[in-house]
Formats: C-alpha cells, sequence, structure tokens
C-alpha cells in the first residue's frame, strides 16, 4: 500500500522559517559586534586577522567529521531497527534535517521522518525510536566528554556537573523503554492532556529494546564521542591560533557545556544561550573578550551555521529523492 504523502509546506511557513533563521543569525551578530564594539574593533578585527584560510578549512574539516560521524551513528540505528535504508541514503536524510536545526521543536527531525515514511512506508511512530535514540545519545556522549574536560582540565565550570547529571538522567530515561513508557502514562493520569501525544510516546517506547543490545550502546557512544571531540578540538585549535592556548580539555569543556547550555534555554539550535556561555567562560579563564567573542562567533559559525549551510545543500536532493520513491510505490 503506497503511503500517504504528508501536506507540503506552504510558501508562507517556509518563508518565515527562512525569516526566523535570518533573525536569529543576525541577532547573534549584533550582540557579539556591540561586545566587540565595547571593547574595540581593532584589537578584535587583529585577531581575526591572525587566522589563515587553511585554518578556517580546518575548522570545517572538523566540524565535517562530527556530522559524519553522527551520520554512521544514525545509520547504525536505522540498520538495528530494520530500515530498509542504505548508508548515503540515511547520511542523505542526516544532514538534510540540519536545515531546521533552528527551527521551533527542531523541525528537522520530523522531516527526517517524513522522508522515512515516503521512501520505506514505515509510519512516524515506528520511526520516533530512531530520533529519540539519536538525541540520547548526543547526550550521553556530550555528558562523558564534559565530565571528562571537567576531570581533566584546570580549574574547573560552575553549575557543571547539574549539567552533566541532567543530559545523562535525560539519556537514561530515553533509552529505558518501561520507564519511558510509565512516565507518559504518569503524565497523561496526572494532566489528562496531550492523550495522543502520550500514546505515541508509548509506542515509541516499546520499540526500544531493538537498542539494548550492548555492542550497539558502545558503538553508537564510540561514534558519538569522536563527532563531538572533533568539534571540541577545532575549538581549541582555534583559541591556539588566536593566541589563547586554555588547554585541551578545559576547551573542550567550555565548548561541551555551552553547547549543552545553549540547547537548555529551548532556543531553537542553542542560539543567543551557547554564545553568551562561552564568552562567559572564556572570560573566566582569563580570555580577553577581544579573543573571546570573535572565537565564539567563528567557531559557531564553522560548527552550528555551517551544518544549516549543508542541510540546506542536501535538503533539496533528499525532498526530491523522497518525492520519487513516493511516486515509485
Amino acid at each position: 500500500m503506497t503511503p500517504t504523502a504528508p501536506a507540503p509546506q506552504s510558501p508562507r511557513r517556509r518563508w518565515r522559517d527562512i525569516a526566523l533563521l535570518g533573525g536569529l543569525f543576525a541577532l547573534v551578530i549584533a550582540g557579539l559586534a556591540g561586545l566587540a564594539a565595547a571593547t574595540g574593533w581593532e584589537e578584535t578585527l587583529h585577531q581575526v586577522s591572525r587566522l589563515h584560510l587553511w585554518q578556517g578549512a580546518a575548522l570545517l574539516g572538523l566540524s565535517l567529521v562530527n556530522y559524519l560521524f553522527r551520520g554512521a551513528r544514525w545509520h547504525l540505528f536505522a540498520r538495528r531497527m530494520g530500515l530498509p535504508t542504505g548508508f548515503w541514503q540515511d547520511i542523505r536524510h542526516f544532514l538534510g534535517g540540519f536545515a531546521m536545526s533552528v527551527t521551533p521543536g527542531r523541525v528537522g527531525e520530523l522531516i527526517r521522518m517524513r522522508w522515512l515514511r515516503r521512501e520505506t512506508g514505515w509510519a512516524v511512530e515506528r520511526t520516533a525510536p530512531l530520533v529519540l535514540m539519536d538525541r540520547a545519545s548526543d547526550l550521553a556522549a556530550m555528558a562523558v566528554i564534559l565530565a571528562l574536560g571537567l576531570t581533566l582540565g584546570t580549574g574547573g565550570i560552575a553549575y557543571a556537573t547539574p549539567v552533566v547529571v541532567l543530559a545523562l538522567t535525560a539519556a537514561f530515561v530515553a533509552t529505558r523503554p518501561r520507564l519511558l513508557s510509565g512516565m507518559a502514562e504518569g503524565v497523561y493520569r496526572l494532566t489528562g492532556r496531550f492523550p495522543r501525544l502520550m500514546a505515541r510516546v508509548r509506542r515509541a517506547a516499546r520499540s526500544l529494546g531493538v537498542f539494548s543490545d550492548p555492542r550497539t550502546a558502545i558503538f553508537a557512544l564510540i561514534l558519538g564521542l569522536t563527532g563531538w571531540l572533533a568539534e571540541g578540538l577545532a575549538f581549541h585549535f582555534l583559541l591556539v591560533w588566536m593566541g589563547s592556548d586554555i588547554g585541551f580539555w578545559m576547551a573542550v569543556a567550555i565548548f561541551t557545556f555551552s553547547t549543552l547550555a545553549g540547547g537548555l534555554t529551548g532556543a531553537p539550535g542553542g542560539v543567543g544561550g551557547a554564545e553568551a556561555a562561552m564568552v562567559a567562560l572564556l572570560s573566566l579563564q582569563g580570555v580577553p573578550l577581544e579573543v573571546s567573542i570573535p572565537a565564539t562567533a567563528i567557531i559557531r559559525l564553522t560548527t552550528l551555521w555551517f551544518a544549516i549551510g549543508i542541510g540546506l545543500l542536501v535538503f533539496p536532493l533528499a525532498e526530491r529523492a523522497s518525492i520519487r520513491a513516493l511516486g515509485a510505490g
């Protein structure tokens, strides 16, 4: 039976998402520019001018390592679920979803499930565990990295320990079928609201058993650790190139904590919160504002916004491929 295609995105909603992307980017740039102006443009521009093109390419390359390793983890989970998708097909879905990284509610993940529905016929309820495991694995990997950074780095980060605990707790709950199903049932009984959503959560939770194999969990963690450490390494290199070496593990810890903290603010893509946390933590490590501000802007440009750029390039390819598969079905 041919699955029914979801309603296409309206032009008004598409332009609204584009406007949101542009608005968020403009707000972040305006905020960082304001700080730079307060500390003096000349020194800030001097720090930026110290970087060479090959160094920028290296930062982008390390970010690409992150995306490809996490894409490989997405493929691993898809295979464990029994999805009839190939490696490059899964990579296309994973990268294409980045186009919606800073839209409300992480629409990119819904887009990935829509593509899977068109190409495989699997309902959203059947593919939801894939998204859940991907998020949980990111939380687990980043919590481990942050814990290592706090242990091996010099100095500490205020409130980092609660963030580690919160991330590990969320990852634990998301990967325990009975616990997650019980929590969904409890929320419904307590509030009497969201019956359809809670029913979907319970159905998705029952599908998590396929990920309980320790080998899958360990391999997924290794892929996640490698990916996120690559971006942490990029941040360390950037600070060294700008003359502010605070040590590898401290740089990694600040990058990871800021990324997690930005996500906890609820802002799409952690925009605003991540940048503020990064500048503040670098300042606490003695990094002057004329370095911390451009370093923050550059690392966010070569991680989050680079991912969005890749997503915007891959998105139309993934959309066309899914429409072709729908028509062929």
